[in-house]
């Protein structure tokens, strides 16, 4: 089986060189491209791109294009997430995945959920501390093998940051009930869902069982509910009692 290519990409030099050195001599992988900015990265992808777009056929300076270039193909990449002081990795891991086809893992010392997910986002296949280099090289070839391995931890933060979505996702839908309907009607809703009937709740709050009906009305046109039950019900799942 032939070494799987690799390209480190990490803006900590001397990082970037004991990284090279440690996987250039695992068995079964050879660094082809390493780089310390965005810019650099840019540039291999297009010579890659450009090479991989010419007839392979052709004779003379296409040949020896390709000759040159084709130590700079990868099939994997890894990608440090912060780059000179900003999380520049994650939109260049979204670059080397559609240009190259390559397969990127996240590297970093940090461990902010958001940019994990976001790097997830962005088309990375895996997440790696940076800390953890020895488990680099089998990370690498499950990666070239296209089994899309997913570290523990990347998991763990990915189950965090979806969790955290789908908290602000039901606190956006109940501010957003909220800022329907008045004070007075989530009242009303509240004694609709403890069951009281529309006699009763005119006599709680002192109003006619028209006024009733009108609240519950205006109520559902607001909400789009089909019934006064439904609507408390909603209310209620969404923490307004």
């Amino acid at each position: 089986m032939d070494s799987v290519k690799v390209w480190i990409v990490e803006d900590d030099k001397d990082w970037l060189r004991g990284l090279s050195a440690y996987l250039g001599a695992q068995a079964g992988i050879e660094v082809t491209f390493t780089a310390d900015n965005p810019e650099s990265v840019r540039q291999a992808l297009e010579r890659t791109s450009i090479v991989n777009s010419m007839d392979v056929e052709s004779a003379g300076a296409q040949d020896a294009m390709v000759e040159e270039s084709s130590v700079n193909s990868a099939d994997v990449v890894l990608m440090d997430i912060m780059l000179n002081g900003v999380p520049a990795g994650i939109g260049l891991a979204e670059e080397v995945a559609t240009t190259i086809g390559a397969r990127v893992i996240m590297l970093t010392s940090m461990e902010e959920k958001d940019l994990i997910f976001r790097s997830f986002q962005a088309g990375a296949i895996d997440y790696q501390i940076k800390s953890d280099y020895v488990a680099l090289p089998d990370a690498i070839k499950a990666a070239a093998r296209r089994e899309s391995p997913i570290s523990s931890a990347a998991a763990d933060r990915m189950r965090e940051e979806f969790r955290r979505l789908k908290r602000m996702e039901r606190e956006f839908e109940a501010k957003k009930m909220q800022d329907l309907i008045t004070p007075s009607e989530l009242e009303l809703l509240k004694l609709i869902d403890k069951g009281y009937t529309q006699t009763e709740i005119a006599g709680r709050l002192v109003v006619s069982i028209r006024t009733v009906k009108n609240h519950i009305n205006h109520i559902l046109k607001k909400l789009g509910s089909k019934g006064s039950k439904e609507a408390a019900q909603e209310a209620k799942e969404k923490g307004l009692f």
